[in-house]
């Protein structure tokens, strides 16, 4: 490795296409900044004015030049657009099999959450040669999430949810910083993300026992007396929650929303901004009882909620008459 390198570490999948573009960008700076600076010198030289009663000859111009200086840009920023473009797609969308991890930035820290339980502060654990997607929040200030060495960076704002993904392709510890200025401890909050192999990350995650996110979910929704309006049965004041992640809901202004993360959130601490149809508005709201981390934990719990199966209605044996051709017993004459 040189002394100076100009790049970190190539050190996820895409890297190596984001320093490509980059490298490109830069090259092409040149090559224009050069060229219109050796054009500004020779044009100053060839065409000075050499005296008084000098008098430039005129020019009617030519629609070949004007073509050139017009189209060759063109194809050049188009170019460079569906290149960044097909880039950022690639970016920003993971792997339906991504290894998902919580992460709330806090002054001056991060704090981070493996599905399994296992929490970390300031460093990541993740194996190599697999997908992770990180879903990132900020409990206080907008912070920003930065891996060079993996060429990622999304912002954690409060009150919203940002992802962003990437497959380490070499193992080792790799900075982690936060690339927006938070406070004035903001240059102390670093951190590291720690490649490992596959075997010796499965036995660093067998070493944290601990509940998982939607283990802990259920007992904050038992703790909080959640499951005594949101029950199941047609008695209940609130909405059975049940199936309910990633449904469309109907509101009681007409309109719907997707249970989206967003919207659990949303209706935690603010549960008057969007009602269901069919329900009043006797929510309390949980502004200041849960944490960032604690709304993630529901919302995990909330996945794991599946709608109750519909009751199997018996099949008779084939051969067997069906219920209504057999023979009803004959009832005893009325008194």
């Amino acid at each position: 490795m040189p002394a100076l390198p100009f790049y970190p570490d190539q050190a996820s999948t895409f890297a190596g296409e984001v320093d490509a573009l980059y490298t490109f960008l830069i090259l092409l700076s040149i090559v224009f900044g050069a060229g219109i600076a050796l054009a500004l010198v020779v044009f100053a030289v060839k065409y000075r004015r050499r005296g008084p009663d000098d008098r430039p000859e005129l020019i009617h111009g030519s629609m070949a030049l004007e073509l050139a200086w017009s189209l060759g840009p063109l194809v050049i920023v188009m170019g460079i657009f569906v290149w960044s473009a097909a880039l950022y797609y690639r970016i920003q969308r993971a792997p339906k099999n991504a290894m998902e991890i919580h992460v709330v930035g806090k002054r001056w820290m991060w704090k981070i959450q493996h599905m399994t339980g296992q929490r970390e502060i300031n460093e990541l654990h993740v194996p190599i040669g697999a997908p992770v997607r990180l879903t990132i929040t900020s409990e206080d200030v907008i912070h920003s999430f930065f891996v060079p060495a993996f060429r990622v960076k999304t912002d954690a704002v409060p009150g919203r949810y940002t992802s962003l993904w990437f497959e380490a392709r070499q193992t080792g510890r790799f900075h982690l910083f936060c690339a927006e200025y938070c406070g004035t401890k903001h240059s102390g909050m670093i951190g590291s993300v720690v490649v490992m192999e596959p075997a010796a990350f499965q036995e660093w995650l067998a070493g944290g026992p601990s509940l998982s996110p939607a283990a802990e979910g259920e007992k904050l929704f038992q703790s909080l007396a959640c499951i005594t309006c949101h029950r199941a049965d047609s008695g209940a004041r609130g909405p059975s929650l049940e199936g309910l992640f990633g449904r469309p809901v109907a509101l009681s202004d007409g309109g719907t929303a997707v249970a989206t993360p967003e919207y659990i959130r949303e209706s935690i601490l603010t549960p008057s901004a969007k009602v269901v149809a069919g329900y009043q508005p006797v929510m309390p709201t949980f502004q200041g009882q849960v944490t960032e981390e604690q709304i993630l934990h529901i919302i995990e719990y909330l996945k794991t909620l599946r709608p109750a199966p519909a009751a199997a209605i018996p099949v008779p044996p084939a051969g067997a008459p069906s219920p209504a051709a057999r023979p009803q017993p004959k009832s005893s004459p009325k008194p």
